[in-house]
């Protein structure tokens, strides 16, 4: 049985393929002006590989955290996990939106301190520990700059050089102060702010898969604008396909990932920029020099158990370059996988997904044994 709903369909970045298909579905559509959240729910029931059982299927189709999203789950109790999951959407949305000034983070960039819920305070230890572990690679301190850039607003501008020297005296997330006990934060210059942009939606994902969980559910999936997570199997026993989308507008992706119960989470220029003078600027901005990256990298693509992980990662691995990106891998592959695309269309692929991953491009492999 399937219920009638109002829905708009959804452009992504990473695409699951479904069972028989050989192209990604996917269309594009803008969001009307005076809508904040759209949400298509259906219910049905579908055979089980031939057999006489079925089971039950449940989708949620939302636009939230300024993304389209698309939930599915199947089992008994698959919509009241999709359900439960868009709730902790719009819910994580409200707390940790910097565009919101009642979010907890927007007010703690207003007062410049603020005693944190358990999800924000999470998040910033993560966010902490993955500045430290990638050199300052990864920086929530970044956000005034970011909000200079325009990319915050659509406002767009090149900054001055002067006001980009300026304001990285403010994006060093060495001078956020945090008690992992009381959840206390502050900053230690006037004027600092962070985003949690880069990991929330990684978060999020995870967060997702624990109400899937908590519902039985062991067969399912999240989209979050590209940030795609995988519970178990499909229901047929095979892995989910996951498209991975390319840069170049030309061609709809760079290639076809198997995957099961993992977060396939890609970062690139494409995906927010503006161009000026014939110029083009993209929204990943480098904390080192104020302005976006430069690092030989198009886009980056991290394949792990871990969601929060693989949202930080992406845009940290962007940032590195390859050969940086290369090493920081081989130091922690067994947390993590990627695929990285160079600026003349080489992918390089790490071994753990070797197997996994099928692509048209130029690949070389990328070992540990090789440094």
């Amino acid at each position: 049985m399937k219920f009638k709903s109002i829905w708009i369909p959804i452009c992504l970045s990473c695409s699951i393929l479904l069972a028989g298909c050989t192209k990604e579905a996917k269309s594009d559509v803008g969001l009307p002006e005076d809508t904040q959240v759209n949400i298509r729910s259906d219910m049905e029931e579908v055979p089980k590989d031939n057999e006489d059982t079925v089971i039950k299927e449940a989708q949620k189709e939302l636009f939230a955290m300024d993304t389209y999203m698309t939930l599915s789950a199947y089992g008994d109790s698959a919509q009241a996990a999709v359900d439960d999951a868009a709730a902790e959407i719009e819910r994580l949305d409200q707390l940790l939106s910097t565009g919101d000034a009642a979010s907890e983070i927007a007010k703690l960039n207003e007062s410049g301190s603020a005693v944190l819920s358990e999800d924000g305070g999470y998040l910033v230890e993560r966010a902490l520990e993955l500045y430290e572990d990638t050199a300052g690679a990864f920086d929530i301190a970044v956000y005034p700059i970011m909000e200079e850039w325009g990319f915050t607003t659509q406002e767009y501008q090149v900054p001055s050089d002067e006001r980009i020297e300026e304001l990285l005296k403010l994006t060093q997330a060495d001078e956020i102060k945090y008690d992992e006990k009381s959840r206390e934060i502050s900053f230690g210059i006037d004027g600092m702010k962070i985003d949690l942009g880069g990991i929330a939606k990684g978060y999020t994902s995870a967060r997702i898969m624990d109400i899937y969980k908590q519902h039985g559910i062991e067969s399912g999936l999240v989209n979050l604008g590209g940030n795609v997570q995988t519970m178990g199997h499909k229901t047929d026993g095979s892995s989910w396909r996951v498209a991975v989308q390319s840069p170049d507008e030309s061609e709809e992706y760079l290639g076809i990932l198997d995957v099961n119960d993992k977060a396939v989470i890609t970062s690139g220029g494409y995906e927010r920029y503006f161009e000026e003078n014939g110029v083009s600027y993209h929204h990943i901005i480098d904390p080192s020099d104020g302005h976006p990256a430069d690092s030989g990298l198009i886009s980056v693509t991290i394949v792990s158990a871990d969601g929060t992980l693989a949202d930080g990662l992406s845009t940290s691995l962007f940032i590195m370059g390859k050969e940086k990106a290369a090493a920081y891998w081989a130091d922690h592959s067994e947390e993590f996988d990627a695929i990285l695309e160079a600026e003349d269309g080489t992918l390089y692929i790490t071994e753990g997904i070797e197997e996994e991953f099928v692509s048209e491009h130029p690949m070389e492999i990328l070992r540990k044994d090789a440094r």
